[in-house]
């Protein structure tokens, strides 16, 4: 399957993604028209003559323009004969059969693209009433309506009409009138091919032109409207507040501003120490919660906002790792200068909190998350123009200096270090109860203690907080705690009660890559000497418990001179600790390693993969891990977290955790894509893409558009039983901005498929079908559901609660139904 594939060149230690690689049109539709231009100039955009009475010929955006062009233009047309078929029957020869369908309303001569006249209010009111039967303002296989509707073809004016059938054509239906009524319109005249568009291209294109731009932030007046009124501001004083780093006036000046200027935001701004990532300052702030300044830049005698991404849904915040996986879905699609924006305030993170941030809010400011900054940096660096190269290579000296003070500074020292091992572990520092979770998250591991001492619970965590309540067992859970959260995988039974002592296979494969691109980009691009400007504490090397003790002398960053040895050292000395205390031999994987209890764990977790990401595997544990991990993770949808069997039993006291077995994300796809073409298996890598890929196309066909952060990859679905539910799914009529990582593991996938793979997942074949594989087993998951459903019944008999769940009263279909049922709609 891989003959035919796009050679993509693959420098060592780094993802390289080609500029200027489109993915390849689909055989069945014109290649979509992604350039996004003024909706006034229609610039580039593929217009199409049409016949206006008495006038001159007037222009229609192409048929798959952007909505701003397609329904935002100022022409109007007149409904009178405008789309008329001015071409007669043909004359019938003899031996001609016409075969026409009985008690059909369909037009008799097809000879033009069909378009239909559409009064948008009135059509919404019927598709909703009739097809939307579980009300949620949306079209799924999972509503009980007729799947049917007739629309009037616009060359009859309204008269004739065409069946408008399936569940993708009228979940398009309903999305291309929710956009038509955005802008304005009362009426239109709709492309039925806008409505039957290769769901491979239209989700594309949709995430190319419209996502990335919903999702795209700046903190600046108008931005300051949508975070002054995040409900995630709760503080007491009802005010909302941004904290701006110390020695930064001018940004200070900027939003006090904007604050005089708007006095509705209630805006007030607040300057942070020099060293603001103290735990016991932080937990002073968790009171007064405030979002954090980010980078701006001097244009002229202004200072401008920079552009960053955010998740979306309830996470409307610049997030660490997010971003790295969003910036790589910007560069496929042509979006370097917001990737760049991304890498400037991570910059402007590491100079004044030593760390990219876990997100910028103040109850962050203590936390990071998994460190992915060099190889951005990098991936940019690939793409700049290269007729400046100067310029280049003092912006990657600028990144390459920041990350190797958040090496030296975070990662390398205690209580992230593990100064016996050498490896690093997620271990923030911090006091008290994190803030940033619903109030009722730690109910029940609370309660025992606040019914010991006779108390309420608020009474218990006011006392916790201020510290006149001491409880050391507490004191350990949120120690572990913090650290699932700094690590990106909240929560998942691997790190649940240990995760500050795991020195984890992931976050040291992620070092490792740092200690690589480090050294290779002072040896071949700063010719192996780099010198730093900012002063802060070197890490000892070698390491030892004794460099680390109180007193012990430390190199200062002034004083040395950085070199491509002193890296590849510490990159060989990770290496082979990892090798000693991570890796299996036997079961051919990597495992965490317990700083504690000094043992190897035994979670088995799709994170031992990260390793051929980081390039640390040896050929041969490539090939084991390949063998035999990689089975074992791998399902209908993709990879799963982790293994059914190493996840335990789930039940009302022990239920779902959402990085766990059944669940599939993003981040981990990417990784094993980029992984395994690392070390040559390429069929295996576009095999787990095309996977995602048609799991994340029979979403967005099947239920309206939904691009949601996690799948349930062994069910197909994005129904997820866990915690927190699933972000991006709970929108009404057309889905506006997806879901940030997931928006870029489908542009990042699309680039491991071959033309004809690309064809099939846009048909929705199923990739057992498509490879020849054995089909999956679904009654486990049958028998999955309804034990849930069973445990969710007795939860609710015992006033115990159980999980949330969804308002649909009628047995979802089987795959078999569902592709059946997609099969009618395209």
């Amino acid at each position: 399957m891989s003959g035919d594939r796009a050679k993509i060149p693959q420098p060592r230690n780094l993802l390289f993604i080609e500029p200027n690689v489109t993915p390849p049109a689909s055989a069945s539709t014109t290649p979509t028209n992604d350039k996004l231009e003024d909706p006034l100039s229609h610039a580039g955009a593929k217009l199409e003559p049409v016949g206006k009475i008495g006038e001159k010929k007037a222009q229609l955006p192409h048929v798959h323009a952007e909505p701003h062009e397609y329904y935002g233009g100022t022409q109007v047309w007149s409904r009178a004969r405008t789309f008329s078929n001015a071409a007669g029957r043909p004359t019938p020869t003899p031996g001609d059969v016409s075969r026409n369908r009985r008690l059909s309303h369909d037009e008799v001569t097809p000879s033009a693209p069909r378009r239909f006249l559409i009064d948008v209010e009135e059509t919404m009111r019927i598709i909703l009433e009739q097809e939307d039967t579980d009300q949620n303002f949306q079209i799924s296989i999972y509503d009980s309506g007729p799947k049917l509707l007739a629309l009037g073809t616009a060359s009859s004016n309204a008269h004739k009409t065409f069946d408008i059938r399936g569940t993708y054509m009228l979940s398009n239906l309903l999305q291309e009138l929710a956009l038509a009524r955005d802008y304005g319109r009362k009426r239109i005249v709709l492309d039925e091919a806008r409505l039957a568009e290769n769901p491979v291209d239209r989700l594309s294109r949709m995430i190319k032109n419209s996502f990335w731009n919903a999702l795209t932030r700046r903190i600046d007046a108008e931005g300051l409207e949508v975070a002054c009124a995040d409900p995630k501001n709760r503080s007491r004083e009802a005010r909302a507040l941004i904290y701006v780093p110390y020695g930064e006036e001018a940004i200070a000046n900027y939003y006090k501003e904007i604050a005089r200027a708007k006095p509705n935001l209630n805006l007030h701004v607040e300057i942070l120490p020099q060293k603001c990532d103290d735990p016991a300052f932080v937990k002073q702030l968790n009171d007064a919660p405030g979002i954090l300044a980010l980078a701006m830049e001097q244009k002229g005698d202004k200072l401008e906002a920079i552009p960053f991404i955010v998740p979306g849904a309830r996470f409307n915040e610049k997030y660490g790792w997010d971003s790295y996986f969003m910036a790589l879905g910007l560069l496929v699609d042509g979006k370097i200068d917001l990737a760049m924006g991304i890498v400037e305030h991570c910059i402007f993170e590491i100079k004044h909190y030593n760390k990219v941030l876990n997100g910028n809010r103040s109850y962050y400011l203590a936390r990071s998350q998994p460190p992915f900054f060099t190889d951005l940096a990098l991936q940019i660096f690939n793409q700049l123009d290269r007729s400046n190269m100067d310029w280049n290579k003092q912006w990657l000296k600028r990144a390459i200096k920041a990350a190797i003070k958040e090496y030296h500074a975070y990662w390398m020292v205690e209580p992230a270090l593990d100064t016996v091992t050498g490896l690093s572990r997620y271990r923030p520092a911090g006091l008290g109860i994190p803030p940033e979770t619903e109030a009722s998250h730690f109910t029940h591991i609370l309660q025992p203690y606040a019914q010991k001492l006779g108390i309420s619970i608020n009474e218990y965590i006011d006392g916790y907080n201020d510290g006149t309540l001491k409880e050391p067992e507490l004191d350990e859970y949120f120690l572990h705690d913090r650290g699932v959260r700094e690590s990106g995988h909240d929560t998942s039974y691997r790190l649940d009660r240990k995760c500050a002592d795991l020195a984890t296979v992931d976050l040291n494969s992620l070092l490792y890559k740092y200690e690589i691109d480090i050294a290779q980009a002072i040896q071949y691009i700063f010719d192996d000497e780099l010198t730093l400007e900012e002063e802060f504490d070197l890490s000892p090397w070698p390491i030892t418990p004794e460099a680390f003790e109180k007193g012990a002398p430390r190199l200062s960053s002034l004083s040395t001179v950085m070199t491509s040895k002193m890296w590849h050292e510490r990159a060989e000395k990770r290496k082979d600790t990892m090798n000693k205390l991570c890796w299996n031999d036997g079961m051919g994987m990597y495992f965490d390693y317990d700083t504690k209890s000094r043992k190897q764990t035994r979670y088995e977790s799709v994170t031992t993969l990260w390793p051929l990401w980081a390039g640390c595997a040896s050929e041969e544990q490539a090939l084991k891990l390949v063998r035999h991990g990689l089975p074992k993770f791998e399902v209908a949808g993709g990879l799963v977290s982790g293994t059914e069997e190493s996840r335990g039993v789930i039940s009302i006291d022990r239920p779902n955790r959402q990085w766990d077995y059944p669940y599939a994300w993003p981040p981990h796809q990417i990784m094993a894509w980029v992984g395994l073409e690392r070390y040559g298996f390429l069929d295996d890598s576009a095999r787990l893409a095309y996977r995602w890929i048609y799991m994340m196309t029979l979403s967005f066909v099947d239920f309206n558009g939904i691009v949601p952060e996690k799948f349930d990859a062994v069910e197909l679905s994005h129904m997820v039983d866990a915690e927190y539910g699933n972000q991006g799914t709970d929108f009404r009529y057309v889905p506006r901005e997806g879901f940030g990582w997931t928006n870029a593991a489908y542009q990042i996938g699309l680039q491991c498929l071959t033309t004809g793979m690309r064809r099939a997942v846009a048909a929705c074949v199923p990739p057992w079908v498509f490879f020849n594989l054995p089909a999956p087993d679904f009654t486990s998951a049958k028998k999955r559901r309804a034990e849930r459903e069973a445990r969710d019944a007795a939860a609710a008999a015992s006033g115990h609660g159980g999980e949330p769940k969804r308002s649909v009263h009628h047995e979802p279909p089987s795959l078999e139904q569902a592709i059946a049922e997609l099969k009618l709609g395209l």
